[in-house]
């Protein structure tokens, strides 16, 4: 059996999505991550809709009972290359030159065994933080089945 991530729905609270949050939202996560974004009438509502591929996506949708995520917790953007997550997080980093609410977390080098692990936090209008990352292995150590986009 092969299994992977389909989407996440994330909860916001009720009157969070007005026209401007939508746009805020479209002009970051689709400037600096390329995500398309849409509303959707769905579950009674109209809801807000962001695709980073074909088959994946977020739906941020109002709640009367919201997600809370006052830690840490993160959905990981796994990228192939350290200058691909560098690039992202200069974008990062001019954009909240002008928008102070992006917030970053910045890390060293992860270094496990064979893998390090090159990541940076972003978070940005939404409850959770992205772990954007790239997981550079030793030539020969990487594992014997992996997703690919072809």
């Amino acid at each position: 059996m092969v299994m992977r991530f389909n989407h996440m729905e994330l909860t916001v609270p009720k009157g969070t999505l007005t026209d401007d949050r939508r746009q805020e939202l479209t002009d970051f996560y689709g400037s600096i991550f390329g995500w398309e974004t849409r509303d959707v009438e769905i579950l009674g509502g109209r809801q807000f809709y962001m695709q980073p591929t074909e088959g994946q996506f977020i739906l941020v949708a109002e709640s009367s009972k919201p997600i809370s995520a006052p830690g840490y917790d993160h959905l990981g953007l796994l990228m192939e290359t350290r200058e691909e997550v560098d690039h992202i997080l200069e974008q990062c980093q001019r954009f909240r030159d002008k928008d102070d609410r992006v917030e970053l977390k910045l890390y060293d080098d992860l270094h496990t065994g064979n893998t390090v692990v090159h990541a940076f936090y972003v978070r940005h209008l939404l409850p959770i933080w992205f772990d954007v990352q790239v997981l550079e292995r030793q030539a020969g150590t990487a594992p014997a089945k992996s997703w690919q986009y072809v």
